[in-house]
């Protein structure tokens, strides 16, 4: 019994840690996991909440984590994992059955998991906790009070540091399908024979003031005593999805750039502001005059945005403005402004407002 208490313990652990590294690596992506959760259950009220919420869970994952797995404050880590369990094992089996977030986010974009997956992932973690809690008495201190609560001051600290640094200057390890290496294009193909999404069409007629659901196979359509009312389809399968499938560039007046974007030969610097309007007014004016630079010398220079054609209008100074999808946009980089340098469609690096290269640097791709 002391070795299964042992191998739940490290599990235990292990996992917690795991959950609340990967998400404080990319702290604003879970910030949008809690605007998509807040949004599925009518909580509005609460988007500004959503970072700040992001970073607490990624602290608390990991400090509990840290607790069971190294002994230190033992059962305040065992009482923090049964708080978090005990809140999103629920959460988790309401979200299997009505769907209304396809991913959990449990471990951010490193792994995703379904909801039912989350779910039993959360089931097994609930068994392995009381198993740790029948030998939480016999733990043996090595250091004091005292000590403890220094140690853990010192790891919280250093984790919300890491946490806001990964936040200001972007991922430090990018499990996005935008990361540097990537040829575009190459992630946007659909193999030949892929699997595609199935349906489940069911069509429902009307005869006498009585409806009936019919299927592909047995619906009435050389039957005019029925009348038909409508169809539904309902996915029963996911189908094949290429890693990025939701790049569409176009102008503000509609024209699509995608493939002059992808097919530009030499490099070109995307400047990515999903709304203008949430970017610091400075930052955007450093990045304008790089884009400024980029066009004088012949270095390629969009600007992508799901902000509206009239708020765009409001910074019009001779660059490239383009309209994209906002979640592509928070896809591609995680900042605003972000900039992505490309050369004959593959990214070469990325950087966020706060560390992108003065002009100087760029002179050297002229």
């Amino acid at each position: 019994m002391k070795v299964i208490r042992i191998l739940s313990r490290i599990i235990l652990g292990l996992v917690f840690i795991f959950s609340g590294v990967v998400k404080a690596i990319d702290p604003l992506g879970s910030a949008y996991k809690f605007h998509d959760y807040f949004q599925a259950f009518n909580l509005g009220f609460l988007y500004s909440l959503s970072l700040p919420l992001a970073i607490l869970l990624c602290l608390v994952e990991f400090i509990s984590g840290f607790s069971v797995i190294s002994g230190i404050k033992y059962k305040s880590g065992l009482w923090g994992v049964l708080l978090l369990l005990s809140v999103f094992t629920p959460l988790t089996f309401i979200l299997a059955l009505t769907n209304p977030v396809s991913d959990c986010g449990c471990f951010g974009d490193a792994i995703h998991l379904t909801n039912w997956q989350t779910f039993g992932k959360n089931v097994i973690l609930f068994v392995l906790l009381l198993i740790a809690f029948s030998g939480k008495n016999k733990t043996v201190k090595a250091t004091s009070k005292k000590t403890d609560w220094a140690i853990l001051t010192i790891v919280s600290v250093a984790f919300i540091l890491f946490s806001l640094a990964n936040l200001r200057y972007l991922p430090v390890m990018d499990f996005l399908p935008y990361n540097k290496g990537t040829k575009i294009a190459d992630k946007m193909i659909i193999p030949e024979g892929a699997e595609v999404d199935k349906y489940e069409t069911t069509f429902i007629y009307e005869r006498e003031g009585i409806k009936k659901e019919f299927n592909l196979s047995n619906y009435p359509a050389s039957d005019s005593t029925w009348k038909f009312v409508e169809q539904k389809s309902i996915l029963i399968k996911k189908g094949y999805t290429p890693p990025i499938h939701d790049f569409l560039v176009t102008s503000l007046n509609g024209e699509d750039l995608t493939q002059n974007i992808l097919n530009e030969q030499g490099y070109s610097l995307i400047m990515v502001s999903k709304k203008l309007s949430e970017a610091r007014h400075s930052s955007l004016s450093e990045g304008f005059k790089l884009g400024n630079f980029c066009m004088a010398n012949n270095i390629g220079f969009y600007i992508l945005t799901a902000s509206g054609k009239e708020e765009v209008n409001g910074y019009e100074n001779g660059l490239t403005f383009c309209s994209a999808d906002e979640t592509t946009l928070k896809t591609m980089v995680r900042a605003n402004p972000g900039y992505i340098l490309i050369k004959d469609g593959m990214i070469l690096e990325k950087w966020s407002w706060a560390n992108v290269p003065k002009i100087e640097w760029f002179e050297k791709l002229k």
